[in-house]
């Protein structure tokens, strides 16, 4: 049983943080967020596969003042991200946004930074101090490791923000590199309570990314540490969504959609389980709830795999055998397999619920 970092608890939007909340999974907009109605449209597509929370890049004036609007269009709360000019973190704040994103250190200015934060404390908006190894302050110790160095600038903003007395605080402290961010991290975790933003950053291409992420992410969640994820992946953000809860299904710490269980094929399949189940997962990206689907290849660990699940089928030569919760119900023509699968899978959600 893994046991959470019991973190202090914040509120972004309607989304809560911490304190033993479930992690929420988050992404990030590739639209110019000047263009509102694009960014609304994705945030909109991001939001029914399961994002919770999105953030969009604000880089100038004429994005922060898109910000009204698309907060307007949407339903999930949004983070304004922000770097080096405070002026577009304040109008941001005026703009309704749930949370910042920034390094008050790449402000400069302690007067500027005081101005964000008395803004953000005012409207109860969090700030996340996002650290990233590539970006990092350069009065640091050079002597420091790279994961030691991301703790203590990251504890370096906490005072700041702390001395201007604010406490909705969140924190990531970003690598490519996994052993560093899971040091550093771990470190982290040691020196605070606030809550904790976890992920690898520039993770790459999802083939690479995906696995480089569930090891790092992965490995930090099981360790207790984590309020909220970001898969970052070179694709499409979508689906940083599906592999961000996948990380946390794998777990048991969330529930979202179906798992599918199916055997890497061998020497023993007889049909094409690799075709087939590459079909039923496509299928069950339609469906919401949190099911069990079991695709298997053969009579060796086939049978007793597709019982465990809500609904599996144990596949022979020209034959399949379906079974319902542990149930044998049928047997099934290799022609039939995806649609028979597929109609029980329906019948599950639709008439036995």
């Amino acid at each position: 049983m893994i046991i959470r970092r019991l973190a202090k608890q914040i509120h972004i939007g309607n989304v809560t943080i911490g304190g033993g909340a479930p992690i929420a999974v988050q992404s990030m907009t590739n639209t110019d967020t000047r263009d509102a109605r694009s960014t609304i449209n994705q945030i909109k597509e991001l939001a029914e596969y399961g994002c919770e929370i999105i953030r969009v890049a604000v880089p100038d004036m004429e994005a922060a003042r898109a910000l009204p609007r698309i907060k307007k269009g949407i339903s999930i709360p949004l983070i304004a991200d922000i770097h080096f000019d405070y002026r577009l973190a304040v109008e941001a704040i005026k703009s309704g946004v749930d949370a910042l994103r920034l390094n008050p250190g790449n402000i400069g200015n302690p007067e500027e930074v005081k101005k964000v934060v008395l803004a953000a404390k005012e409207r109860q908006v969090p700030i996340r101090i996002g650290l990233n190894a590539g970006s990092l302050p350069q009065d640091l110790n050079p002597r420091l490791t790279t994961a030691k160095k991301l703790v203590a600038a990251a504890i370096k903003q906490v005072k700041l923000l702390e001395s201007l007395d604010f406490d909705l605080i969140k924190i990531s402290l970003k690598a490519f590199d996994v052993p560093t961010t899971i040091e550093a991290y771990k470190d982290i975790a040691k020196k605070t309570s606030y809550p904790l933003h976890v992920g690898i950053t520039e993770a790459g291409t999802p083939r690479a990314g995906i696995i480089r992420s569930s090891v790092g992410i992965g490995t930090l969640l099981y360790l207790g540490i984590g309020d909220t994820i970001r898969v970052s992946l070179t694709a499409p953000p979508r689906e940083e969504i599906f592999a961000g809860y996948e990380i946390l299904k794998s777990l048991d710490l969330r529930e979202h959609g179906p798992v599918l269980v199916s055997c890497p094929s061998c020497g023993r399949t007889e049909v094409d389980i690799i075709g087939l189940a590459q079909a039923v997962e496509k299928e069950l990206t339609k469906i919401s709830q949190p099911i069990k689907v079991a695709v298997m290849g053969c009579v060796v660990n086939g049978p007793g795999e597709a019982m465990d699940a809500d609904i599996g089928i144990a596949c022979g030569k020209g034959k399949g055998v379906l079974f319902k919760k542990g149930e044998k119900i049928g047997v099934v023509e290799e022609k039939d397999f995806l649609a028979a699968l597929m109609n029980q899978v329906d019948r599950l959600i639709h008439c036995d619920s």
